[in-house]
């Protein structure tokens, strides 16, 4: 095999330093696999416990961070994407403020992320630049982000070693199946369909008390896909494939009624597109086919559609023509009817893997039962150190003069805690933590109050310590959390559905034409 040697030209006057051989094919290769490694992980792929990718990640924990909450105002696209480009993600603005459009788009997401305010764009048209829009986190988001900060997820070092970032969101909800994917990685790529928020709760439920479930069982709660931008799903085979392999591939069709669009002319009123599909594309498609005389019977197309109304497209027929054979035409020759792939590849224990429905769930559940576990941990040792605290006020309280006179009397701190330690039986916490206190706050404290808290906080740490107390319990409160978030943020279906018959009795139709 061929050996190059590699070298850097020394300046003149400079130490030549030495030339090392190497092997071009092997450091091709290695080049290669750690930039195949880079975007798979890195940039391309989601994260089947949360559903995000790095970058959508870093824009929903970054936003966090500047409290940019449901609550407060919107603030310039621009400033977050500096904020995450500076902190967490050096791969350019572009990139940024591309998955922050995507997130706050309605027709893209089926629950978006994002409350954006100004032009996001449509399905025909971009968006304004990020110094003319502005952002803050949906209410969605919340039940993303909330509780990163009670180590319920691990964190890791950014890009520079400076600052800490979440490997993973808490994530309340399976929002790589509520919201979907896409992504090209090197030698893999993933896509996969947003599905409905309620329905998918209720599978996901359903496994949780069911951990044996079948596939068939689990679509009874989730039958298809649920796109934002509604529409027919026709045929449901290529989604049980799907759903038991994770590939498989179905058909979307337009939703339109036939109708008289004037006193003397019947037409086809489109009001819904398959995913991805904006009305410019089909109007433009039409009427090159109309020029081209491939479809006939179609006098005009008028295209209706703003962001106040919808979508509405009327096409209107000529007298002495079919609306319903017209309406096969544009099925069959336009993107009125649109073939969706899924191929549902994720990021599983930071390995790419290829999952069908059942394992889906299942990533998230568990993913979900660790959050409780880790959440409850934390907050019963907080509970537990602030019960201690208090039990230690509560005996400094029954003689505050004491306590003023010994802190008083002592030459330093080291002196004093001692003396409080000796006369109350305090632990060395307790007696810092009344020396570290103001003298007004010691000094009006009620033992009513004290009491009260006390009672409290042990209450807490005994329903933990019961939630803790059997994985069967933590499985319970993911069930009883799950609900709330469905009854929170589910809506009905927006996708219709067919059977495989109607799609059988049009192909057969068109064949006739």
């Amino acid at each position: 095999m061929a050996r190059t040697p590699k070298a850097v030209l020394p300046k003149p006057g400079e130490n030549p330093g030495r030339i090392v051989d190497i092997d071009v094919s092997q450091e091709m290769s290695d080049s290669f696999l750690e930039y195949a490694y880079s975007v798979i992980y890195s940039r391309a792929l989601p994260d089947a416990r949360d559903g995000l990718k790095p970058v959508q990640r870093r824009i929903l924990h970054q936003m966090s961070e500047m409290g940019l909450r449901p609550d407060r105002g919107h603030v310039k696209c621009a400033r977050v994407v500096g904020d995450v480009m500076g902190k967490l993600h050096p791969h350019g603005d572009g990139a940024i403020y591309d998955a922050m459009v995507r997130m706050a788009q309605s027709f893209s997401m089926r629950l978006p992320l994002i409350d954006g305010h100004g032009n996001f764009g449509s399905l025909d048209a971009g968006p304004a630049a990020m110094r003319y829009t502005e952002s803050r986190l949906a209410q969605a988001a919340m039940a993303m982000v909330d509780e990163s900060d009670e180590d319920t997820v691990d964190f890791g070092s950014n890009y520079d070693g400076q600052l800490l970032e979440p490997q993973v969101l808490p994530a309340a909800f399976p929002n790589l199946l509520v919201n979907g994917a896409t992504g090209i990685a090197v030698g893999m790529a993933t896509n996969m369909a947003p599905h409905n928020l309620g329905e998918v709760i209720a599978a996901t439920k359903h496994l949780i008390d069911n951990p044996n479930a079948t596939l068939k069982a689990l679509m009874k709660h989730v039958p298809a896909p649920d796109f934002p931008t509604g529409g027919e799903i026709v045929g449901l085979e290529g989604i049980a494939d799907a759903y038991a392999t994770g590939r498989g591939a179905f058909k979307v069709r337009a939703t339109a009624v036939i109708e008289k669009v004037t006193a003397r002319k019947m037409g086809i009123v489109i009001t819904e597109f398959p995913y991805n599909i904006g009305p410019e594309k089909v109007v433009e498609k039409i009427a090159d086919l109309v020029k081209a005389k491939k479809i006939q019977g179609i006098s005009d197309i008028i295209d209706l559609s703003d962001g106040q109304q919808g979508t509405k497209v009327v096409v209107e027929i000529k007298n002495g023509f079919e609306p319903e054979d017209v309406l096969e035409k544009l099925y069959k020759l336009t993107p009125m009817e649109d073939a969706f792939s899924i191929n549902a590849v994720a990021l599983v224990n930071g390995k790419p893997q290829t999952l069908g429905l059942k394992e889906l769930l299942q990533v998230f559940i568990d993913h979900r039962i660790d959050v409780v576990r880790r959440r409850s941990e934390f907050r019963k040792a907080k509970a537990t150190a602030r019960l201690n605290l208090v039990d230690g006020l509560l005996k400094a309280i029954i003689d505050i003069d004491k306590v003023i006179k010994i802190i008083r009397g002592s030459e330093d701190v080291a002196e004093a805690k001692a003396a409080l330690i000796k006369s109350f039986k305090l632990s060395d916490e307790q007696a810092t933590y009344i020396l570290d206190m103001p003298l007004r706050r010691l000094t009006k404290m009620s033992k009513i109050e004290l009491e009260t808290e006390q009672s409290a906080l042990s209450a807490t740490i005994a329903a933990l310590n019961k939630l803790l107390s059997s994985d069967a319990t933590i499985r319970k409160q993911v069930s009883e959390e799950l609900t709330q978030i469905a009854k929170n943020f589910a809506t009905p279906r927006r996708t219709r559905l067919e059977g495989a018959k109607p799609k059988v009795e049009a192909a057969e139709k068109e064949t006739l034409l």
